[in-house]
């Protein structure tokens, strides 16, 4: 076979022998034209390994060759006819490549051209001319040689070819304009070839490819695969650089932008220093150091401001500290140091506003008065107490700290403003429901990005004075995880002695907050922290009585709700009875927040009658209440008559944190020999209480009437109903004594009757908290007789007399005098025994 005429070009890109990498440049290559012919492949030829380099037919690129063997091998074939195997070994890292290293396919190459150079290495010229599979190698020192079999490729032809062969050449040509180091005569020499398979190698030999891919292209059976396989990888190299190109482009604008300013800047400032102006840089500082003088704050504060005024006046805008330190800057200025409103110390004024704004509550009005009244008498004798007394007066507190605790909807957040309104002060609310992390008091360091002071410091700076009412809700609901214990953090904030130089993490500066009045609010003192609940002022706040929430609701909730709905006073009027309805049979709560919700529904039927142009008298009786909101949902004074008739029953009370309930506790028996149970979802408390209940009856079967030997032959089980509800506690001790007499004297427990109280095993009856609730509970229910612990009868002090006149209250210290009374009718009420 005759050689073809072909031009042959060197590959500016790196390549790699068996031992060294090349780094010939096309400058190094003349480009000429070889009239070699493709003789008849030889039976053996032979084999030089290339690390990291696969040689294409119809190709021609330079090589370097170093190790010994190789050097011999080309010196050999010099005499001959030039003719050798070009074989890439699997793994680039091996040094001398043996016969199970290198691929099987490979290509017959010609060696054009030579140079030795004089550090012993040789350089030469190779162009490749056929395909070929290796077959056995029949030597191996001083270099390999093995037998060869010719391995052509499939040409085809067609449309869809030279489609392929466009494309590959399109995106060649567009991947060469984002290179503009490649010649341009090399581009135009393989854009003019217009063989396929020519085409495929010379591009091929031109791109920046994986060995693996490289050898699968010299791999593939036919033209179509080839090409198919090298669009692809042409489009991704050319995506690949455009993408490089396009960040390379933002990059460089993004740094000219920044040195453009930066002239911009430098050019500002001397034309401002030729016309003897100050730059704006120099003008905001001088702002922010006038502005740090009005606010007037302590030394500390104010030194550290000066440092970072200081170290702000070395800085750049451009620069990403100058704007923390403006940023912080800004809090320690716009800070309420010296910034207080004058309290309205008029008595009678404050008195009146208490009373507008909530009806009832005179235990937490006179403790504001009292406050007040405080504050006036030492403003006016300060000179006089400071004269008699320096001593005592060297540290001037002035904040106080009260805890609202109480059900909900009683009104402890509303009235927090009711509080400032009457003190003539800002009022500034932040809930701590579900606050976990102690950050969110304390602030974080300026050294996290996104620092920002806490709660407290952002309040301070929102209201803009140092004396606000601040009302911190739900204190009993904080959590706690590994960002820390927030409670924690309220321990200085909730100390007069400590709150007066309270430090922030992101100010590091003491900032007063001994002036401020702080309130919070919780439903139950139980997960309140002791250390913290110590430090507060605990007032507590009881549910409402029927009466006082009928003046509640004419007074606000029904004008309210009138309002809101879009109606007007003569379009509306609720009786009393109407309300009393609503209060006994539709809402059972401590609190009025059902009761409102309840009157915006009739509110709201009635809007929609006003808009259908239904005229109906406003006046809302029992009747309409019945229309509006259909059954009565409580109807508890039938209930306990139900739940009673049976013997075994009897009626306890309960404090819950939303208020008071009464509480069934049932008792059965079974056959059975000396088991006992109780369940309904109880604690440990409650559970040792049923334990002593048992013993007590046990110990006194003689004196109450039961057969002795009950404990032998049965099985004894107590219930208490709301099972999935969690109960615990002693004071339901008698009630279970009561429930356990009446199963095993088979009597019935007056249906109108309550107990409350903690039992020993002697049967002595102790006191328990929580009576207010309990007897509203009561009330609300229906019952009429309470029996409670003798000691605690000091306690219906805070009972209303409108309710006090309607219960019988019971005092007892032993169980011996409850269980005469649960199972006979009880006629007079009212009075204390």
């Amino acid at each position: 076979m005759g050689m073809n005429q072909q031009d042959y070009q060197s590959n500016p890109t790196e390549h790699f022998s068996d031992t060294d990498r090349d780094n010939l440049s096309s400058d190094d290559i003349e480009i000429s034209i070889s009239q070699t012919t493709k003789n008849e492949i030889p039976e053996e030829v032979p084999i030089l390994p290339l690390r990291g380099l696969v040689v294409f037919p119809d190709t021609a690129l330079p090589l370097t060759i170093g190790q010994p063997r190789s050097i011999k091998l080309i010196d050999d074939i010099t005499l001959t006819d030039r003719l050798v195997g070009l074989v890439s070994a699997k793994n680039p890292d091996l040094e001398n490549p043996g016969p199970d290293d290198l691929y099987m396919v490979g290509t017959l190459s010609i060696v054009h051209r030579l140079f030795k150079a004089p550090d012993g290495t040789i350089r030469l010229l190779v162009q490749g001319l056929s395909r070929i599979t290796i077959g056995e190698y029949t030597k191996i020192e001083p270099y390999l040689k093995a037998k060869i079999s010719s391995f052509p490729e499939v040409e085809e032809s067609g449309i869809e070819i030279e489609a392929l062969v466009r494309n590959c050449r399109d995106q060649f040509e567009h991947i060469t304009e984002m290179i503009p180091s490649i010649p341009r005569e090399l581009v135009s020499s393989v854009l003019n070839i217009e063989d396929p398979l020519q085409s495929v190698y010379n591009l091929a030999n031109l791109q920046r490819m994986a060995l693996t891919d490289a050898q699968e292209i010299l791999e593939l059976p036919s033209v179509r695969s080839k090409l198919h396989r090298l669009l692809g990888f042409l489009t991704r190299e050319a995506d690949v650089l455009e993408l490089g190109q396009k960040i390379q482009n933002e990059a460089r604008s993004e740094i000219e932008k920044i040195q453009r300013e930066y002239f911009l800047h430098e050019q500002i400032k001397a034309i401002q220093k030729e016309l003897g102006e100050t730059d704006s840089q120099a003008i905001e500082i001088e702002s922010l150091r006038k502005k740090l003088l009005e606010s007037d704050p302590p030394k500390e504060a104010k030194d550290q401001a000066e440092q970072e005024l200081e170290k702000l006046s070395h800085l750049t805008n451009s620069s990403p500290e100058f704007s923390l330190i403006r940023t912080y800057l800004d809090w320690i200025i716009n800070l309420p140091w010296q910034k207080t409103t004058l309290d309205d110390l008029d008595i009678t004024h404050a008195r009146k506003i208490l009373d507008k704004d909530h009806f009832g509550l005179d235990e937490i009005k006179d403790r504001i008065l009292e406050y007040l009244s405080v504050r006036k008498l030492r403003l006016e004798r300060k000179e006089i107490l400071q004269t008699v007394s320096k001593d005592s007066l060297r540290k001037d507190r002035e904040g106080v700290i009260l805890c609202f605790i109480g059900p909900p909807g009683v009104g402890k957040t509303s009235l927090g403003q009711s509080i400032a309104h009457a003190m003539g002060r800002e009022f500034i609310r932040i809930s701590l429901g579900g606050l976990h992390d102690e950050a969110e008091i304390r602030g974080h360091r300026r050294t996290y990005i996104g620092a920002m002071p806490g709660r407290i410091i952002q309040s301070m700076r929102r209201v803009n004075t140092k004396n606000p009412v601040f009302m911190m809700d739900e204190i009993d609901k904080l959590a706690f995880d590994f960002h820390g214990d927030p409670s924690s953090a309220l321990l200085e904030v909730l100390d007069p002695e400590q709150n007066s130089s309270f430090r922030d993490n992101y100010l590091e500066v003491p900032f007063d907050l001994s002036q401020v009045m702080f309130i919070t609010t919780a439903n139950s003192p139980d997960t309140i922290p002791q250390p913290l609940l110590d430090r507060m002022e605990v007032i507590h706040l009881s549910g409402y009585t029927e009466n006082e929430k009928l003046e509640i609701a004419k007074r606000y909730l029904v004008p309210r709700q009138t309002r809101e709905n879009g109606l007007l006073e003569s379009e509306v009027h609720f009786l009393d009875s109407a309300i009393l309805s609503i209060i006994r049979s539709y809402t059972r709560e401590s609190g009025v927040r059902g009761l409102e919700r309840t009157i915006g529904t009739i509110c709201r039927k009635i809007t929609k009658e006003v808009t259908e142009n239904k005229k109906k008298s406003p006046l809302i009786t029992n009747k309409r209440v019945r229309k509006y909101l259909g059954k009565a949902i409580y109807r508890e004074e039938e209930e306990i008559n139900r739940r009673t008739a049976i013997p075994g029953v009897a009626t306890g009370l309960a404090w819950t944190p939303y208020g008071g309930e009464i509480l069934f506790i049932e008792a059965t028996k079974m056959p059975g020999s000396k088991g006992f149970q109780i369940t309904g979802s109880i604690g440990n408390v409650m559970q040792e209480s049923a334990k002593a209940a048992l013993s007590y009856v046990r110990a006194h079967t003689q004196e109450l009437g039961i057969e002795p030997e009950f404990y032998e032959k049965n099985d004894l089980h107590l219930h208490i109903p709301s099972g999935a509800q969690p109960k615990d506690g002693p004071s339901a001790g008698v009630t279970l004594v009561a429930a356990l007499v009446s199963l095993l004297k088979n009597q019935s427990v007056n249906s109108r009757v309550a107990m409350t109280g903690e039992i020993t095993l002697r049967g002595q009856v102790l006191p328990v908290g929580g009576i207010k609730e309990k007897v509203l509970a009561a009330y609300r229910a229906g019952i009429r007789t309470i029996f409670l612990p003798k000691d605690n009868l000091v306690d219906l002090e805070e009972i209303p007399n409108e309710i006090r006149q309607k219960i019988k209250f019971i005092g007892i210290e032993s169980m011996d005098e409850i269980v005469k009374g649960i199972f006979s009718e009880i006629p007079s009420v009212g009075t204390l025994s």
